[in-house]
């Protein structure tokens, strides 16, 4: 078994849903494997588990990882070499962080980790840092800011600018070592944690967006959504501004974990360590400033993979990368959608994104890729299911507004035009509006040819004055039919255009 392998050669696939890579986290708290398949810029989850062996437990009392902690970890190990053999994985990383590092038997363990035939690598806190920013910057590529990491044993600060890594630090503030910090009061806390945060002396200040990176802090993310009701279920790229972020690190600090292990989707081990990170929240959110926190389900692992492309790989939209996995694997080549996308671009309205958000056209793209493959489900199910694609799946690089109008564009190709409320509190009204006529321009793409190549050839729709024009080669008059006049009208009605048909010679080559 090898520890790594570049990958310049696959980098535009995983091949779907076959399993090609796996990663080995040995944490302070756990002792995790994930399979990995899909696109590299944008990998899925195939497979994923954990040991919570606490490695980190007793490293602050004696020095070493204890005895039976060494049991546990190795027990899963021992699994995880088995299925890995099993499944034919050849390309596993294997990371171990602060436990491993800062232990006095260190070393030791990892030899055990060798005899199974793996190839850990002991990852210094600077470079853990790093990774876990990489992580960041592969799921937001303007991320600008300070990546904060919380693991079991320590805390990693590290810049992010223009691309890359700046100054960092490790402390020793992971969720296993908090406890050593409580005071008899919310204040008493972080006074005692202020010391230790005085270390990233180059971090005063900050201001910028604080993205935080971590089981933990995720909970606390789930925890926030839930009080707001808010519409979307993934903590990925959840995001409260300086204010609120500092009124949910207090509710935690006070919070009683018996209270917070009664929430859904937040674990035993979490809520036990929440009121303590809340603390850690409130003290590090006094020194940072930040304008806003984001929160990051990508970070150390996924930092692994994104490091490890090369620089026109990590270039690709990861958006788009991960919707037309997605989607040819429910019978949409992603050339398909293209085609399409260009078919109906210049039968749109103008933008309401405005000039903040230049990507219109890829989450246009995404979309029509959603639409397209929405339409292999059964009838009776596909709008309701595209809606959930566009809403709950963990794309990457698309904010809330971005994820309803995914949504309201499904709702356009399928004719549903009264679209859900709840999409109306991720995205104004005249950016569903313009999504809607997406949807329908898709609608009328689809429906007028089929998956005819030729379409594209012999045809165009455009906006001429205030007709919507749809130009088709004399060759293939007959083409439009009583579906496609209804379609047609229904576009033009909902831009506020008359609808015209014209024949002529070779339009789409115009």
């Amino acid at each position: 078994m090898v520890a790594r392998a570049r990958t310049a050669d696959r980098q535009g696939s995983f091949s779907g849903n076959r399993v090609e890579r796996a990663i080995i986290d040995i944490g302070s708290n756990t002792v995790r494997l994930v399979v990995y398949g899909g696109a590299p810029r944008a990998p899925v989850v195939l497979f994923n588990e954990k040991v919570v062996a606490r490695l980190g437990r007793e490293i602050a009392e004696t020095g070493r990882l204890a005895d039976e902690a060494i049991e546990l970890a190795m027990r899963g190990l021992r699994r995880y070499a088995l299925l890995l053999a099993d499944l034919k994985i050849d390309k596993v990383d294997v990371v171990a962080t602060a436990a491993a590092r800062d232990a006095a038997n260190g070393e030791e363990f990892l030899d055990q980790v060798r005899a199974l035939g793996f190839a850990p690598k002991l990852l210094s806190g600077r470079e853990e840092a790093r990774i876990s920013a990489m992580g960041v910057l592969g799921a937001f590529p303007a991320a600008e800011g300070i990546v904060a990491d919380l693991g079991g044993g320590s805390l990693e600060l590290i810049e992010l600018s223009e691309g890359t890594t700046g100054k960092g630090i490790t402390l020793p503030l992971g969720t296993l070592r908090l406890p050593e910090y409580s005071g008899d009061s919310f204040a008493e806390t972080k006074a005692n944690l202020r010391p230790v945060l005085a270390k990233a002396d180059w971090a005063d200040d900050a201001s910028g967006t604080l993205y935080l990176v971590g089981g933990t802090w995720r909970a606390m993310a789930v925890y926030a959504m839930l009080e707001r009701n808010h519409v979307l279920t993934d903590p990925h790229g959840f995001t409260l501004d300086y204010g609120e972020a500092k009124v949910l690190a207090k509710a935690i600090a006070s919070a009683d974990p018996e209270v917070l292990r009664a929430i859904p989707r937040i674990s035993s081990m979490r809520a036990a360590s929440l009121p303590d990170a809340g603390a850690l929240l409130s003290a590090v959110l006094k020194k940072l400033r930040p304008d806003q926190i984001v929160f990051s389900s990508w970070g150390l692992r996924e930092g692994l993979l994104f490091d490890d492309l090369e620089t026109y790989a990590r270039a690709q939209d990861p958006l788009l990368a991960g919707v037309g996995e997605f989607a040819s694997l429910r019978g949409t080549p992603p050339l398909l959608a293209a085609r399409i996308a260009g078919w109906t671009a210049r039968a749109l309205p103008a933008s309401t994104l405005g000039e903040r958000e230049p990507g219109r056209e890829r989450i246009r793209e995404g979309a029509t890729l959603l639409c397209l493959a929405a339409m292999q489900i059964e009838p009776n199910l596909r709008v309701d299911l595209a809606v959930d694609w566009s809403l709950h799946k963990r794309w990457i690089d698309l904010d809330p507004a971005g994820r309803a109008m995914m949504a309201a564009t499904v709702c356009g190709n399928g004719n549903q035009l009264d679209l859900p409320a709840a999409l109306y509190d991720l995205a104004s009204k005249e950016q569903l509006e313009e999504a809607i006529c997406w949807g329908l321009a898709i609608r009328l793409c689809r429906r007028l040819g089929g998956r005819s190549t030729k379409l594209y050839q012999l045809s165009k729709l455009q906006i001429e004055g205030d007709q919507l024009i749809l130009s088709i080669d004399a060759s293939h008059s007959d083409l439009f039919g009583l579906p496609n006049e209804k379609d047609l009208a229904l576009l033009a009605s909902r831009l506020g255009l008359e609808a015209k048909v014209a024949i002529s010679d070779h339009p789409g080559t115009e």
